[in-house]
């Protein structure tokens, strides 16, 4: 099975912010504590927070999820 997904990494923020849908967005910038990028996302487990190098996945029902570069490597193959 084949997903989308999206780096949060560097110059990608804008990018990962137009991913996810506005009614699945809740919020994204720089922690002002390390200057670390963030994206909140709401997910039907509650807000999620993916941090600078999660991938952020666009599930089978198009809903998003943040996901941790080392489980999404050992999961998904680049097609």
């Amino acid at each position: 099975m084949e997903i989308e997904a999206v780096q949060l990494a560097g110059e990608s923020l804008r990018e990962a912010i137009n991913f996810v849908p506005p009614d699945q967005f809740a919020g994204g910038g720089v922690r002002t504590a390390d200057g670390r990028l963030f994206l909140d996302i709401r997910t039907l487990e509650g807000v999620m927070r993916a941090s600078e190098g999660d991938w952020i996945i666009r599930g089978v029902q198009g809903e998003h999820y943040p996901c941790k570069p080392d489980i999404f490597a050992a999961t998904y193959d680049a097609v």
